[in-house]
């Protein structure tokens, strides 16, 4: 299970920050010069960055990933953010499967025990996840039927393809010559099964049938 230590400290900007990704073209590298583009010009508001590393939306070296293109499409914002807060903040849903302003001081509570986070930043990062939660959809546990941990991975990455040397030929008139693939797979790193699951699935469909 994971619950992120990232946390804004202009919380009532998380809406409009979010209306930026939504309305602009993804960038090749998210910058601080991009965030002062968009009007956020105060060094505070550099803190979106790692948000978005721990949300999934950008890869360590700030390259947008496959979420952050998918949650450019207004028809699925909501629950493509969904998604990601359920991923970051996956041992707040241990609390509560739907957590609520009444649930603050659980929430508050569990952010101060796992990182040993002191009254205010425990505080700051509580704001934070209820202000995600005011523009997300968690209804649903899962938007996408290629999860982001697969589709951030580039092809090269996921499945690589090698020829065999041919298997000699055998003695006589006979001419038959086998060729053999063998298919390398690189799993992501996650205690989530409906990462593996997808994946074997997709094999199957594309492989096997």
């Amino acid at each position: 299970m994971s619950l992120t230590n990232a946390y804004v400290l202009p919380t009532n900007r998380i809406p409009d920050f979010f209306r930026k990704i939504q309305d602009g073209q993804a960038p090749a590298r998210f910058t601080n010069q991009l965030l002062k583009d968009w009007g956020f010009n105060s060094t505070n508001d550099r803190a979106f960055i790692p948000l978005l590393k721990a949300l999934g939306f950008l890869t360590a070296d700030g390259n947008p990933t496959a979420r952050y293109q998918e949650y450019r499409d207004h028809s699925r914002s909501k629950e493509i953010l969904g998604q990601a807060i359920r991923e970051a903040y996956s041992d707040i849903f241990l609390i509560k499967e739907h957590p609520t302003a009444a649930d603050k001081n659980a929430v508050e509570g569990k952010f101060k025990s796992f990182h040993n986070a002191s009254d205010n930043v425990a505080g700051l990062m509580t704001k934070t996840f209820f202000g995600l939660l005011s523009i997300a959809d968690i209804s649903q546990k899962s938007t996408s039927s290629i999860p982001a941990e697969i589709a951030n991975l580039s092809k090269q990455d996921t499945f690589s393809t090698h020829e065999a040397p041919p298997e000699p030929q055998p003695s006589g008139n006979s001419l038959t010559r086998s060729l053999h693939y063998n298919i390398q797979i690189h799993l992501p790193a996650t205690k989530d099964v409906e990462v593996y699951n997808a994946i074997f699935k997709s094999l199957k469909e594309h492989l096997i049938d």
